[in-house]
């Protein structure tokens, strides 16, 4: 369920990273290939986080707070994405598309990314067992926090804990907590998180799809390849095994199992 990408490099319109591609994330909003679900489209809503351009040479001096667009509208009939995001330049992009798991709301607080400063974050996946496997890892998470839980859904939840425990923890810490703990209290999850902070791109692919492709100066990560042919397009595409973590900075990309 979802669609989710990050993008590192040279600055670009945010609308254009969205439109990057035969297969771009927009595309993948009604023609997606690989879901794994029984949803056939991303249709409940869309978002995009980006930070500040820092300037021509792409290098910021200290973080940055994303800002964010979201609503609750499929992103082919939003405007905004061309009238708007085509004119906002940055380095540094991540975005996503949503198919709700029934009985989860739609509504635009509801769509990925959530951010908070610098850190914006999307799930792509469900949580199985939700909202009980989630609540072991949401008892450390302060009650005035989890008041101002932006949705009920498990992908709000999830970024409650994830915000909670970047505030002491490594991402890379965080997410192998996160996984570890949702594989025992709530295995079959479906956990590609998705975490970005401005210069750096951290995800997970557990039972979903994942991809990055890299150049000298870029490196975009997407729940689907984003040229129609992953083998026959302007880039190559590599496919993130499952149960794989990565980290992914512009020009590079580095993997490690979970």
């Amino acid at each position: 369920m979802c669609r989710h990408l990050g993008y590192l490099g040279p600055a670009a319109a945010v609308g254009d990273v969205l439109h990057h591609g035969g297969h771009s994330l927009i595309v993948q909003s009604w023609a997606p290939n690989d879901m794994r679900c029984g949803a056939v489209a991303n249709a409940d809503g869309f978002g995009a986080a980006w930070w500040p351009d820092s300037g021509s040479d792409g290098d910021p001096t200290g973080p940055v707070a994303a800002t964010l667009y979201r609503s609750a509208a499929p992103i082919w009939t939003d405007r905004t994405v061309d009238d708007v995001l085509t004119h906002t330049r940055s380095t540094a992009v991540l975005a996503a598309v949503r198919s709700a798991t029934v009985g989860m709301p739609v509504v635009a607080t509801a769509s990925a990314p959530f951010v908070d400063g610098r850190w914006a974050f999307s799930h792509n996946g469900v949580v199985a067992g939700w909202p009980h496997s989630l609540a072991g890892l949401a008892a450390e998470v302060p009650v005035e926090d989890l008041l101002r839980l932006p949705a009920a859904t498990d992908s709000a939840g999830l970024w409650m804990v994830i915000r909670h425990l970047l505030r002491d923890h490594d991402p890379v810490d965080v997410l192998r907590r996160v996984v570890t703990a949702l594989d025992e209290s709530g295995p079959g999850s479906r956990l590609n998180l998705l975490l970005g902070d401005g210069t750096t791109l951290w995800g997970t692919a557990v039972h979903h799809s994942l991809s990055t492709s890299v150049t000298d100066d870029d490196v975009w990560v997407a729940s689907e390849p984003l040229d129609s042919d992953p083998l026959d397009g302007d880039r190559t595409w590599e496919p993130v095994p499952d149960r794989s973590l990565i980290v992914a900075t512009a020009g590079s990309v580095t993997t490690q199992p979970l």
